[in-house]
């Protein structure tokens, strides 16, 4: 059924758009809520959480979603503003029937959306959320009163969470006389990650952690890591921790203010895990990850496989295969030995195990991959354009790829979202590559003009 029905409302993250645009409004998720409430009352358990980020609309939809929830028979726990991870982990521990986020993750705060968790912690199969679908399309029904759902909080969340981040390292790490810059985005993290590096010994200096409804993600954060690596610099600090409005992404940044990408993490915890002997099987990235960390991990012995754009197909090859660890350049890190998501602060504290075990600086651990350079160009193109069947640019791509050798690879990837062709060329000489990355650009807008 999954395979030829196409989803209405929910997109490979949940369902997430404007607030006050549809299907983000408070009529649709109240209505959501009740779908969902009725979806899940049929499995016999009982119990939805609900959690959100610091945007302001997630007052409105909380309330939206509880009542819907409520008039379904379902009872609601309330986790306050909570990480996506953590919410993840909740559902999990405290055997809810399913979990549910509040929240538009990196976007701006004017964004919202509403994303769900089985009762295992993962995301919702297909067939859940066809389902959810279908009962948005009856009548909505309120129960008896004397089924109505009732609605409590949960008052030590965070402290919960907080106390399994730190169970996912040895305790024998100790981080008296390091010191860590943690940007929060002003997002869910704000109250909980300064506090899980503080409790392992560090000195700690929070930034974006002052979250007022509409500063989210607003320059700071995983997406904007300038704030963090002006700081880490000024305080002389060893590390730095960004972290998204919802705490599933992470970007870090050495004692010399450098960047350290997804990529670049991805290969310290697949090496950590080689050195200790804990990884199974091969790594996962994306189309996107770079070159470079695919022939680092080779070197060392490591497998690297590459699914499509996007956590959740990462996460489908890693169940597939029975591998543990995978990510993509943008910080989405899973360590599925560790936690059933992606976690922004789990994947921190593995680096940090990593520098731990090593005795390395960050610095240190990413020189041992080489990261390639890239050229990215969007070029506008009609949907209606054959990208795959056109001769022309298979030739073209043909003769970039034998100029490349092993030393290099090309990436065409129409795009989900804009009318835009992605052309991506990657290989060892800066230069080269981007002199090649236009070549095929210009190819791909003469096809369309002969199209």
């Amino acid at each position: 059924m999954s395979e030829t029905r196409k989803k209405r409302y929910f997109g490979t993250d949940g369902i997430r758009g404007k607030v006050g645009e549809s299907p983000i409004t408070p009529e649709f998720i109240l209505k959501l809520g009740w779908a969902i409430g009725r979806v899940m009352k049929r499995d016999g358990k009982d119990g939805i959480l609900i959690g959100k980020d610091t945007r302001i609309s997630g007052y409105m939809f909380e309330s939206a979603l509880q009542a819907g929830l409520s008039a379904a028979g379902v009872n609601i726990r309330l986790l306050g503003p909570m990480p996506t991870p953590g919410i993840a982990y909740l559902t999990r521990t405290l055997h809810a029937q399913a979990g549910i986020v509040i929240s538009a993750s990196h976007n701006p705060f004017y964004d919202n959306g509403i994303k769900f968790f089985s009762s295992e912690g993962t995301k919702l199969p297909d067939e859940i959320e066809f389902a959810i679908e279908d009962e948005l399309d009856k009548p909505m029904e309120t129960v008896d009163s004397k089924y109505l759902g009732k609605a409590k909080r949960i008052v030590d969340a965070a402290g919960r969470y907080i106390e399994f981040c730190k169970s996912t390292i040895p305790a024998k790490i100790d981080l008296s006389g390091t010191t860590i810059v943690v940007d929060c985005a002003h997002g869910a993290t704000y109250h909980i990650a300064p506090n899980v590096f503080k409790e392992l010994g560090a000195t700690v200096i929070p930034i974006g952690n002052q979250p007022n409804g509409l500063n989210i993600n607003l320059d700071c954060g995983s997406t904007k890591p300038k704030a963090l690596q002006e700081a880490v610099v000024a305080h002389q600090a060893d590390i730095g921790i960004a972290l998204d409005g919802d705490g599933d992404r992470l970007i870090m940044v050495d004692h010399k203010g450098e960047e350290v990408d997804g990529d670049e993490i991805l290969f310290i915890i697949a090496e950590s895990r080689r050195n200790t002997a804990s990884l199974h099987g091969s790594v996962v990235g994306t189309v996107m990850s770079n070159l470079g960390l695919e022939h680092a991990l080779k070197e060392r012995g490591i497998g690297f496989e590459r699914a499509l754009v996007g956590d959740r197909y990462v996460m489908e090859l890693l169940k597939q295969q029975g591998w543990m660890i995978g990510g993509e350049s943008s910080g989405h890190i899973l360590c599925l030995d560790r936690t059933s998501t992606g976690d922004g602060i789990v994947s921190a504290l593995q680096v940090i195990s990593a520098m731990f075990e090593t005795g390395n600086t960050l610095h240190e651990l990413k020189s041992g991959m080489k990261k390639y350079p890239q050229h990215l160009i969007n070029v506008p193109a009609d949907k209606s354009f054959n990208l795959k069947g056109n001769k022309v640019v298979s030739q073209a791509v043909s003769d970039v790829e034998t100029e490349l050798m092993d030393s290099g690879r090309v990436l065409l990837r129409p795009s989900g979202t804009e009318p835009v062709v992605r052309v991506m060329v990657e290989g060892v000489e800066a230069v080269q590559v981007t002199r090649l990355a236009k070549q095929l650009a210009e190819v791909i807008v003469d096809a369309q003009k002969n199209y």
